[in-house]
């Protein structure tokens, strides 16, 4: 959502430790890449290597700089090009977004939102502990609507595994999705020039298997040994010590062992795990059955165990830590980066001087209300909910004021669709002025007004009051709902540390009009009495 600014803000100081999984840049590492300051690496895979980074304007995302042999590689390069294209059109809550890319580039990279927190494969794969049921049926929820997001842009992601699923404390989020094709064009066995296989064994679908042509169903396979692999903490055609060949031949002959898999949940994981692609559930029918019995909105209960919630909390503050862990001589980063990033300093305040704070900085906490049985865990552990709240689940994208052309969520489809929802108006009982103060911040304010309009018209104008900041915004009505869908919204007035929100959703919730931000944030607001409906 948008970013208010403050001035007077402090820098921190000396140098700070690095989050868990984030590795120091080698001395080959570039120290930026594109508007991206390099702060660590997170990872390195058969496309190349990964970085946290930061760009100029204070965004923490995720950088993939593309291996040297494979940027030679020129039918790497137009397959890379049309997938990083489509991959920008992918929309919705539960994939992390493309928001920037350089596909002409001697060696060319893209940046992904970052997500503050952990994979399934870390934190099932630590333990060895699978999640509890009723976990599993939101996962799956949340998967399936993954899918949905990225098949309607056209995309078949072709290696959904649980170190590509990402856990959050709003949902899970799917990332790496379709770019993985690009690698098939630098060999026609399936493993690139750095011998990295197309797809992971244990969790391919049998037409992976066996070369055939892929269908969007291949990713509902793939979900479905995810889902096992959470529920049970092992893989359903082997395990990771298996030879590839005999997980292989198991995935295409063999059904799955799901002995272990709770009762509740069999006919949901093995309707996908179907070898015939037509026998698979779609990924909206697999959202009604994960829901069916008891789903994502049967209570208000976080969706994960309380121990996991936790650790999420502290992955965001490991997060602020490496955000200036100083230049390779020792010495701070860059000039201008004087304090905490924009992205970042929603989630707490700075030492001797509050953060800037965005207007769903305490947001994901009040659609979630503690529950007796977590109620000791959560009170000995309230700062790190906050924190998680604020930090983990709402750090990992923002978008450019104009979206940067890089998605298109909110028109619809269809010609004729597209003309209803220019003809619609809001509804009636959204109109008027609404107001929320963050809840661990009552000096902090958000205001926003919604006037009468169609598609293309500014219908929300807002400010975003603190001590010693204002900052005013608009937004385009995108698609009349109900739920209401607004485009990204800009900045009409404030200092420099305002800054723009992503296209947002808003929803009535017992009479309070609920905003949720395409980069994870959401805020609750209340009607003022006596506003104006127009």
């Amino acid at each position: 959502m948008e970013q208010p600014g403050q001035t007077g803000q402090r820098g921190w100081q000396g140098r700070a430790e690095a989050p868990a999984g984030l590795m120091p840049l080698g001395a080959q590492d570039p120290p930026r890449i594109g508007d991206y300051r390099l702060i660590g690496r997170l990872g390195e895979g058969g496309m190349g290597r990964v970085f946290l980074a930061r760009s100029d304007r204070g965004r923490t995302v995720a950088v993939k700089l593309v291996r040297a042999e494979l940027a030679g590689e020129e039918e790497f390069r137009a397959r890379f090009r049309r997938e990083v294209r489509a991959a920008q059109q992918v929309a919705g809550e539960w994939t992390a977004p493309v928001l920037d890319a350089d596909t002409e580039a001697e060696t060319p990279w893209l940046a992904t939102g970052y997500i503050a927190g952990p994979s399934l494969q870390q934190v099932v794969g630590r333990s060895g502990t699978p999640l509890p049921e009723r976990t599993v049926r939101i996962l799956a929820a949340g998967l399936a609507r993954a899918l949905e997001s990225i098949h309607a842009a056209g995309i078949i992601h072709r290696d959904l595994k649980p170190s590509n699923v990402l856990l959050t404390i709003d949902g899970p989020r799917v990332i790496d999705f379709g770019i993985a094709r690009a690698l098939e064009a630098v060999s026609g066995n399936g493993v690139t020039h750095t011998g990295a296989a197309i797809g992971s064994p244990g969790f391919m679908s049998p037409e992976q298997v066996r070369g055939t042509p892929l269908t969007p169903a291949c990713d509902v396979f793939s979900l479905g040994s995810v889902l096992a692999y959470a529920a049970t903490g092992r893989q359903p055609f082997g395990t990771p010590d298996s030879i590839a060949h005999a997980v292989m031949f198991r995935v295409a002959q063999e059904e799955p062992d799901l002995s272990e898999v709770p009762e509740g949940l069999r006919e949901l994981i093995a309707g996908a795990l179907a070898k015939d692609p037509a026998q698979r559930p779609t990924p909206a029918q697999l959202v009604a059955r994960a829901e069916r019995g008891g789903g994502p909105a049967a209570d208000d209960e976080p969706w994960l165990p309380g121990a996991l919630t936790a650790r999420l909390g502290r992955h965001a503050v490991e997060l602020l830590a490496a955000e200036h862990p100083g230049d390779r001589d020792g010495t701070r980063g860059t000039a201008g980066d004087t304090g905490p990033p924009a992205s970042l300093t929603a989630v707490v305040p700075a030492p001797a001087a509050r953060s800037r704070r965005s207007d769903a900085a305490s947001a994901p906490a009040p659609a979630r209300k503690p529950s007796r049985r977590r109620g000791a865990a959560l009170a000995a552990g309230a700062a790190a909910l906050v924190l998680a709240g604020a930090g983990a689940s709402t750090v990992y994208t923002l978008m450019s004021a104009d979206g940067g052309g890089l998605r298109s969520t909110d028109a619809p489809a269809g010609g004729a669709d597209r003309a209803s929802a220019r003809a619609a108006g809001l509804p009636a009982s959204y109109l008027g002025t609404w107001e929320a103060t963050l809840t661990h911040f009552p000096d902090e304010v958000r205001r926003f007004t919604l006037r009468q309009g169609k598609a293309g018209d500014i219908v929300l104008t807002m400010t975003a009051t603190g001590k010693d900041y204002r900052c005013e915004f608009a937004a385009a009505l995108a698609q009349a709902g109900p739920p209401v869908r607004l485009g990204p919204s800009t900045v009409v007035s404030g200092p420099d540390g305002c800054s723009p929100g992503s296209p947002s959703t808003l929803e009535m919730v017992h009479g309070k009009l609920r905003r949720t931000s395409d980069d994870g944030k959401a805020l609750t607001y209340h009607r003022l009495p006596d506003s104006t409906k127009s």
